[in-house]
């Protein structure tokens, strides 16, 4: 077992090494997406049908040959159908190009979920499905109002956004409690508007009041579009933007051209589109600390001045995030984030812990993520108390990542931040024993199952808690460990929870945790976890990707790249730490 282990590994490492661009650094590639070729499509459409026709015939095909056999559409070619993806691909063809038999199916589907197309009843079931944030459920209602979906009077079923607030000084906005998250800005000043113009506020002083902020925040919005044109480098954001706008009367709005321009550069040669441009920051962090020491010299401060590159040097734009954090991808269109930020910070100090610039840029991501803290010391993803919706609250695994990210760097640090961070630091661990569940899970943020209770995926939220915690003799890790055991599957693996279907994504991020608390986890564990992954992935040969990934607003995807990123982090954790039984087992 040992020696296929070893032999696995090694193929794990070559093909991560050749999976580098010209640049040296990681881009890797997102799965296509029908929600995101129905958006764009929508968007292509409405702003110039004629001169997008070929593109846009194209999505349609695409969508129309990547109908599932339930009727519906999934985020993902490997997701199961959903309602928000479904509905905006049945809009997609009522707005662009009607096909009866694609629509018929898609329709069955829908009344089959929600109950009835009747259009109360499917509002309803959408807006249901978000609850209490609007950052998603406002587009898709407007776009199937766009549609005529909802009937006659479908406008009245859009729920309307205060975009007059983004007038307002931007400082303002966490204590505003607005109905959307920190990174929607552009979604709630866009679509806000078409509301406002597609059917007014009854209230004759609402009225005067939203016509008056129109100008004053479409040239903000127009100043937070990143020089890419993609807003988040998102394609749906993007495209609810461009069609938000177009159907406002502003197709001569700047936002809306640059916007169809981002729209052309990434649509792919089969005629779809990805949730986003890429993950390039993030998969190359990821990368750089799978490998470790299997990284060439050479290599290491190439992929260094590119990420010390990619560090924030300004406040964001709309989010008004400060310097010192990073973003997912190297694109202008990224938001500095917590997670991204604990990876770069982690893969700095593996790349060139040494360096006096390494150094000084880890006391500036350092300080960024105890500025981002939130009261209940957990960690939220963009901002601080922004607002109550999930995004902008703490989560565990975010949480924990920044504590591993913290203590890599903290004797590097100088007084008095280092006496600083331990407190944070302190305050972060109080918030991860109150975040346990009863059972000893922990729920994450970033990453789901489809096939788990309330999409929620706590083999992966656990695991990187774990890892966050790694070193530490404590209840809570204790009890998280046990719970991750007794979630392994029969076959070896682990799927999102006990029972549910193992992937390598979920597998080698669970081995990886059990191998980093080796004192508290049983031999066999490990030994029946690696000879899943050796077996599953061909030894090392074969990673198909599982969509555990959550992007904004729920919506799924998978990266080609984590499964051989994760299989190599958890091999190598368990090779250099030990942990099973026997070379021939």
């Amino acid at each position: 077992m040992l020696e296929e282990m070893h032999a696995t590994y090694a193929r794990l490492v070559e093909r991560l090494l050749s999976a580098r661009t010209a640049e040296g650094h990681w881009e890797g590639r997102l799965a296509s997406s029908a929600l995101s070729t129905a958006t764009a499509v929508i968007a292509m459409f409405l702003a110039d049908r004629e001169a997008h026709a070929a593109a846009v015939q194209c999505g349609l095909e695409w969508l129309a040959d990547t109908q599932r056999e339930d009727g519906g559409w999934g985020d993902t070619g490997r997701s199961i159908s959903n309602i928000s993806t479904t509905s905006l691909v049945w809009a997609a063809f009522g707005i662009a190009g009607p096909r009866r038999e694609v629509e018929s199916r898609a329709e069955a589907w829908l009344e089959r979920c929600a109950g009835s197309l009747e259009p109360g009843v499917l509002a309803e079931a959408i807006t249901r499905r978000y609850g209490r944030d609007r950052t998603f459920s406002a587009p898709i209602l407007s776009v199937l109002a766009l549609a005529g979906k909802l009937g006659e009077d479908g406008w009245k079923r859009v729920i309307p956004l205060p975009f007059e607030l983004a007038a307002l000084p931007q400082r303002w906005f966490h204590r505003m409690g607005l109905p959307v998250v920190s990174y929607a800005l552009p979604a709630l000043i866009s679509i806000g508007q078409m509301r406002h113009q597609r059917r007014p506020p009854v209230n004759p002083v609402a009225r005067v009041v939203r016509n008056g902020a129109r100008r004053r925040t479409l040239r903000l919005l127009e100043r937070i579009q990143p020089d890419s044109g993609g807003f988040l480098e998102a394609i749906p954001l993007t495209g609810f933007v461009v069609m938000s706008l177009v159907a406002a009367g502003e197709t001569g709005h700047p936002s809306v051209a640059r916007g169809i321009e981002f729209l052309k550069r990434t649509r792919r040669a089969d005629g779809s589109w990805a949730i986003d441009t890429n993950l390039a920051t993030w998969v190359t962090t990821l990368a750089v600390n799978a490998l470790e020491e299997d990284l060439e010299a050479a290599a290491r401060p190439v992929i260094a001045r590119w990420l010390l590159a990619q560090q924030g040097q300004e406040a964001h734009p709309y989010t008004l995030a400060a310097p010192g954090g990073w973003a997912w991808t190297d694109l202008s269109g990224g938001v500095p984030d917590a997670d991204d930020t604990s990876g770069a910070l982690l893969a700095l100090k593996n790349l060139a812990g040494n360096s006096e610039e390494a150094r000084e840029a880890a006391v500036r991501g350092c300080v960024w993520l105890a500025d981002l803290q939130n009261r209940d010391g957990g960690i939220p993803t963009f901002c601080k108390g922004w607002s109550k919706q999930p995004f902008d609250r703490g989560s565990p695994d975010l949480t924990a990542h920044t504590i591993l990210a913290w203590s890599a760097w903290r004797e590097a640090l100088p007084e008095p931040l280092r006496s600083r961070i331990a407190a944070a630091r302190e305050r972060g661990l109080h918030y991860l024993e109150g975040a346990q569940k009863a059972d000893g899970s922990w729920a994450p943020l970033w990453f789901g199952n489809q096939f788990c209770t309330n999409d929620e995926n706590p083999v992966y939220g656990t695991s990187r808690v774990l890892l966050g915690l790694a070193g530490r003799d404590i209840a809570m890790v204790k009890r998280g460990i046990e719970w991750l055991a007794a979630a392994q599957n029969t076959d070896g693996g682990w799927g999102g929870a006990k029972g549910i279907d193992s992937s390598i994504e979920e597998t080698a991020v669970a081995l990886q945790a059990c191998a980093a608390h080796l004192q508290l986890v049983g031999q066999e564990t490990i030994t029946r976890a690696c000879r899943w992954l050796v077996e599953t992935t061909s030894g090392g040969v074969r990673t198909p990707a599982t969509p555990i990934g959550f992007y904004f607003a729920r919506l799924w995807y998978y990266e080609d790249l984590y499964p051989v990123i994760f299989a190599t982090t958890a091999l190598r954790a368990v090779l250099r730490g030990g942990g099973v039984s026997s070379p021939r087992q």
